[in-house]
């Protein structure tokens, strides 16, 4: 296998390659500063979010991809024409073979466009491997055996559960609630309850600091700062963790009930391996305080946080190829 061989987890929020051999060689936001005087892109990747932290009213961001699939396709190809070489180095002379992974819910038009703009940005062969799978697979799961495990993998804009058993799943659920619609509910609670603005960087500083799924004896507090919505003028209000819990309830139970309809959907014998096997987070949103506890409080079942949630999804992006590589060179 040529070393150029990638796995790409594009993200909501940021964007992860991995290279066989090296691991995981970059992660940056997935957010492009668009220049609207010039009309054209500025900057990619941390660049444009370092660009967009000190801009002017003229340079404005733009996400390319919206729930794991793409909503703006040019700005999606020059991402990836930007990444893919940056990541490479430019060392190899050969199209790299590309994996990229996403929703098992996306419909087959989305694929295409997620194919076509791989393809553009000179990959040379394309497989698309659904998230659950991936997710597993960088959990260090072995999915192939015929056995049920189940996956739970909270990103930034969706949150795909899973019953995989034999390299291939079993029932599956995508809904569009994860780590971003904590950030909103957080926003939404400062506005409401403190008459407070505040913007999305400071939403996930709580959600990170503060933020928990359930409540705990131990309170944690935080001063927040925004901007009063009836004055307009800089405002300081003290929040706590329990405050927070309060307000992510609507979209920690959301995902909760995703949880339990898969479970329902779930045949017994393999309910029964989960049962005994447990359930694996992943995902950036599953590192939010207590959400493991919360799975496991509603459903009964120990729920564990994966060793590398973060990145488990384009690990297992990037093992997916060498698999398929490894049985195409046994089928030659």
């Amino acid at each position: 296998m040529n070393i150029t061989d990638i796995g790409i987890d594009l993200g909501t929020a940021s964007i992860l390659i991995y290279m066989r051999g090296k691991g995981v060689v970059l992660k940056e936001p997935s957010v492009a500063a668009y220049d609207r005087d010039a009309g054209k892109i500025k900057a990619i990747g941390e660049e444009a979010r370092m660009m967009l932290s000190r801009s002017t009213g003229n340079i404005v961001a733009i996400r390319p991809l919206q729930n794991g699939i793409i909503s703006d396709y040019a700005v999606t190809e020059q991402m990836l024409k930007y990444f893919i070489p940056k990541a490479t180095g430019k060392l190899s002379f050969k199209k790299p073979r590309i994996s990229v992974n996403v929703p098992n819910s996306v419909t087959e038009v989305e694929r295409k466009a997620m194919e076509d703009a791989t393809y553009q940005a000179g990959a040379r062969e394309v497989t698309l491997v659904p998230a659950p799978i991936a997710s597993a697979i960088g959990a260090g799961i072995d999915i192939s055996k015929p056995c049920g495990k189940m996956i739970v993998d909270i990103g930034a804009g969706t949150c795909d559960v899973a019953v995989l058993s034999m390299d291939g799943i079993v029932v599956d659920s995508s809904i569009k609630v994860a780590g971003d619609s904590f950030d909103e509910a957080i926003v939404k609670y400062a506005r409401n309850a403190h008459n407070l603005i505040i913007g999305e960087r400071m939403a996930e500083d709580i959600k990170i600091h503060i933020g928990t799924a359930v409540e705990r004896m131990q309170q944690k507090l935080m001063e927040v700062k925004g901007r009063d919505l009836t004055t307009g003028l800089p405002k300081t209000v003290r929040i706590s963790s329990s405050d927070i819990c309060e307000a992510l309830k609507e979209p920690t139970a959301q995902i909760v009930e995703a949880v339990h309809s898969v479970l329902e959907k779930t045949p017994p014998e393999l309910a029964a391996d989960i049962v005994e096997r447990g359930i694996v987070l992943t995902g950036g949103g599953a590192m939010l305080d207590g959400m493991e506890d919360l799975i496991e409080q509603k459903t009964g079942i120990n729920t564990v946080l994966a060793e590398n949630p973060i990145t488990a999804a384009v690990i297992g992006t990037g093992r997916y190829v060498e698999v398929t590589s490894g049985n195409d060179r046994m089928e030659a």
